[in-house]
């Protein structure tokens, strides 16, 4: 029977009732239950969700990925920055860095005649997942300067990453668009689209702010809020600027010009997100497909070592740069290994900037092999990561003996 569009949707939200329903009784992480999920109803196993209907409900997962990047945004405040310390600034910065280099060199020395697929690589690897990590410090209710620390981090880690991107896709499109592009111009044509890409969240912001600084009325900062990062999306697009550091451009200019608005606007959003975002992931594991697993594994597995690796390295030397107390140095870099969520929603930026055709067949070879890539380590990531966050605790002391 072929369903509708709106069929098709009141039985994958039925899906996603059940799924949270089974992850809360076995206390997996929700988001690894929709991607499971969509994995199963996806093209390479059921093919309930086949390729038309997750180009049909393309829509959705701009509408997600603006709430993500619109969240991050908003957490960027002065108040909170200044707050963190300089050894909380300088393990975030690093252990975002440290992944990104190690990547970037392992994939490239397996494929040199990818730099582009090297570095797209490199920057999903920044990314770190705070669900999984926030869920064992709350399962266990730790306390000290390790989980303090963490807690920190992994609150700034996805700004970091999300900066490497932007970067990083904008180097990776101008070696893609045009062979021949001299070196000057391969350079100043990302730092010309990431520029308009701040100033386009700022001038939104700025209209928002003006227009709706003093309304506290829900339905209308609703309107307003839609507005704004929908005339944010449709302007990157046009221009080919990134969506994503546009709408958090936006959302830390509201939380820098006047936290109440900025407090209202991303209470407004979060009612959108119990809808969008398991939508979201549930797509994302739709298009897993598991017949490039096997190709996908030695690449994975190397992904994998390189990211634990530059996590590890960057978060202890950031540490001890910022002169973190020695148990801090020591451990951190465990509690920073789940990667999900927001790995997931830059793998499918990547796609949507990469996989429509435009930057040629390298262009959509990459954009197939990052959102496999990263549903393939999200298994191992999801299930090594709590547990070494959970030892990584417990040895720095933070854990009761009963709780353990």
């Amino acid at each position: 029977m072929e369903l509708g569009t709106l069929g098709y949707l009141a039985i994958v939200l039925i899906f996603i009732y059940i799924t949270k329903k089974i992850v809360d009784k076995i206390n997996l992480p929700a988001v690894t239950g929709y991607v499971i999920i969509g994995v199963i109803l996806g093209a390479s196993i059921t093919n309930f969700i086949s390729k038309p209907v997750l180009k049909e409900f393309g829509i959705i997962s701009d509408i997600a990925l603006g709430i993500i990047a619109f969240s991050i945004g908003s957490e960027l405040n002065k108040e909170t920055i200044s707050k963190l310390g300089k050894s909380i600034i300088f393990i975030a910065m690093f252990e975002g860095l440290g992944a990104f280099i190690v990547v970037t060199i392992v994939t490239y020395l397996l494929n040199p005649n990818a730099l582009y697929r090297a570095l797209v690589f490199g920057s999903i690897a920044s990314a770190t997942a705070p669900a999984a990590t926030v869920y064992v410090i709350q399962q266990y209710k730790t306390k000290g300067p390790l989980t303090s620390t963490v807690l920190a981090v992994v609150g700034i880690d996805d700004a970091i990453a999300l900066t490497i991107y932007v970067f990083s896709s904008m180097f990776a499109a101008s070696i893609l668009s045009n062979t021949h592009l001299s070196v000057l111009r391969m350079i100043f044509t990302p730092i010309l689209r990431i520029t308009l890409s701040l100033i386009t969240g700022l001038v939104v912001g700025f209209i928002y702010y003006a227009i709706f600084r003093k309304v506290r009325v829900h339905d209308e900062l609703s309107i307003g809020i839609a507005a704004a990062i929908f005339l944010i999306m449709s302007i990157a697009e046009h221009f080919k600027l990134s969506e994503l550091l546009a709408i958090m451009t936006f959302g830390a200019f509201i939380a820098n010009t006047n936290p109440m608005l900025a407090n209202r606007s991303q209470k407004t959003v979060e009612q959108f997100s119990p809808i969008f975002l398991p939508l979201f992931f549930m797509f994302a594991g739709a298009r897993l497909n598991v017949m490039l697993i096997g190709k996908i594994g030695l690449l994975g597995l190397v992904y994998t070592a390189a990211r634990f690796a530059g996590k590890l390295g960057g978060a202890s030397l950031g540490a001890i740069l910022g002169g973190a107390p020695k148990v801090v140095r020591k451990y951190v870099g465990f509690s920073l290994l789940p990667q999900v969520g927001v790995a997931i929603a830059l793998s499918l930026a990547v796609q949507k900037q990469f996989g429509t055709g435009q930057y040629g067949q390298r262009g959509i070879d990459m954009a197939v092999i990052v959102i496999n890539l990263l549903l393939f380590t999200t298994i191992i990531t999801e299930i090594l990561g709590p547990i070494l966050t959970k030892l990584s605790l417990k040895k720095a002391g933070e854990i009761n003996a009963r709780e353990s």
